[in-house]
This record gives structure tokens, C-alpha cells and sequence, in this order.
């Protein structure tokens, strides 16, 4: 069982930046994938960006040029870096992991979510 423990959400000014971080803990064997979904105000949840154990990153339409996703596999924790922030990014935003057990088993797991508020 692995927990995601996201961290760094709030309230940001148009235009500015904001810094997420999502900790895993708990019995992890490999996280393959670890990114970031995002849900706004009626809307279905979406990619933000994700990056694998290898370094080769996936990023959103709406967030391309001005978001950089890493992530520190000693620690477990992937991190979401984004600039120039608009209304419409304001959401809750979701870590997401996959660890892998074997080629034949992967889990899926999701955090409790942060909630980014873009506002001036």
C-alpha cells in the first residue's frame, strides 16, 4: 500500500508561480510513473503532467511552456513547478503514482488532492 501526501497549494495571484510537492511513503517497490492530474469547477479531471523513474516527462495542452514537472527517486517525491498561472488553472490538484511489482502488476494510487486557487 503506498500513501501520496501532496503539499505546497493555495492561493496565487494571476501570473504568478506556485511549487507542489507529493511525498510517497508506505510498501513501495517502484513507482514507474508519478505525475499530476487537476480538476476544476465542472470540468473532468485532467493531465497536468507526468514524468517516469527514467526522466521522460508528459505535459498537458493548457500547461505546455510554462510548467516543469521532476522528481527525486531517493525520496519518492515528485514535484510540480508552474509559471504565469491563469484563472483557469485553479483547481484541485491530484498526485498520482504507479508502482509496479512485477511486469504484471501495477497499482494505481491517488492523494487526498490540493486545492490552487488563482485570484487576485
Amino acid at each position: 500500500q503506498v500513501q501520496l501526501v501532496e503539499s505546497g497549494g493555495g492561493l496565487v495571484q494571476p501570473g504568478g508561480s506556485l511549487r507542489l510537492s507529493c511525498a510517497a511513503s508506505g510498501r513501495i517497490f517502484s513507482l514507474s510513473i508519478m505525475g499530476w492530474y487537476r480538476q476544476g469547477p465542472g470540468k473532468q479531471r485532467e493531465l497536468v503532467a507526468s514524468i517516469t523513474s527514467g526522466g521522460v516527462t508528459n505535459y498537458g495542452d493548457s500547461v505546455k511552456g510554462r510548467t516543469t514537472i521532476s522528481r527525486d527517486n531517493a525520496k519518492n517525491t515528485v514535484y510540480l513547478q508552474m509559471e504565469n498561472l491563469k484563472f483557469d488553472d485553479t483547481a484541485v490538484y491530484y498526485c498520482y503514482a504507479r508502482d509496479v511489482v512485477a511486469s504484471i502488476s501495477g497499482y494505481d494510487y491517488w492523494g487526498q488532492g490540493t486545492q490552487v486557487t488563482v485570484s487576485s
